[in-house]
């Protein structure tokens, strides 16, 4: 691999990790002006228009479905819809930065079901690691209860966690398919399919479209296209463009820049504050993360 193919490939990762990050702090802008569904509505067509575009093109024409391959997909869009929603109704209650900070720890959650649920590791391996990354967890939760940043900072923080559960249930029971399909493909279909229940439960969440479509300031409106262009629509393909630059392993390393990247930007662009609990807790979090990478390599390698 050359040296301007890697750097590209860097640069690709990066841009995915702030992509994701980013997309933290422009959800809870959004939240001012538009609800959970409308949101999540809005970001999911809007990606559509773009992915299944770009899936045509590439591979559409040589992708055949069977009534199973829609079943399991139709499962899996339940993890995303529970990973979007979970995630928005988390932000109502807690800042940007603390509900970046706990994103972190996904990796980390992934790790601990994937040994309970598919025991590809045992649970001691993981253990110590997940158990850092949950100390991180409650401590940035702690303080935002402590420091009142929003109605119930236990409850958004627990929200969040269950978002990341999904997303974890999400990524191990999508391994077999993804064998079979390219991510780009899984990709839009569950995203499709997560789109459809939220359908009905528009007429439970509404605001803008109470409030009318004039109430929506400009800034959200850029908010929810950065959530579809970037997080949603560009930074998937750029983390796979990178993933296969460098390979699975030293792309993982790049994971660990989306709670730094929602930390800054919550504090840059929402005005947030930057404390030494914060701080602290995003570092147990990725400590707990790399304990988790290390006792795994241990582990396989023996």
């Amino acid at each position: 691999m050359t040296k301007s193919s890697e750097l590209a490939a860097f640069g690709a990762l990066t841009f995915a990790a702030v992509a994701w990050g980013g997309s933290i702090v422009a959800q809870k802008w959004a939240l001012g002006s538009l609800s959970v569904i409308e949101i999540s509505l809005l970001r999911g067509a809007g990606a559509l228009a773009l992915l299944i575009p770009l899936w045509w093109w590439q591979e559409g024409a040589t992708t055949k479905f069977s009534a199973r391959d829609l079943a399991v997909l139709a499962a899996l869009s339940l993890g995303v819809l529970g990973n979007h929603l979970l995630t928005l109704f988390g932000l109502r209650y807690v800042e940007a930065a603390v509900g970046g900070v706990i994103i972190g720890a996904a990796p980390a959650i992934t790790a601990l079901l994937s040994s309970l649920l598919i025991r590809d590791l045992p649970f001691r391996v993981v253990a110590l690691g997940c158990a850092v990354s949950f100390a991180g967890v409650a401590l940035v939760s702690g303080a935002g209860q402590a420091g009142g940043t929003g109605a119930n900072p236990w409850l958004g923080g627990l929200l969040v966690v269950l978002a990341q559960v999904c997303w974890a249930l999400f990524s191990i029971g999508g391994r077999q398919i993804m064998e079979r399909f390219s991510p780009l493909t899984v990709n839009w279909t569950t995203l499709a399919f997560s789109l459809l229940p939220q359908i009905p439960l528009l007429w439970t969440d509404q605001k803008a479209m109470i409030a009318g479509v004039d109430s929506v300031v400009p800034s959200a409106w850029l908010a929810v296209a950065f959530l579809i262009v970037f997080p949603t629509a560009l930074g998937q393909q750029a983390w796979l463009y990178g993933v296969r630059g460098v390979g699975p392993s030293r792309a993982g390393i790049f994971i660990n820049l989306i709670p730094v990247s929602a930390l800054l930007l919550a504090v840059l662009i929402l005005g947030e504050t930057l404390d030494a609990v914060k701080v602290a807790g995003i570092g147990l979090i990725l400590a707990g993360v790399w304990l988790v990478n290390w006792q795994s390599a241990r582990y396989t390698a023996v």
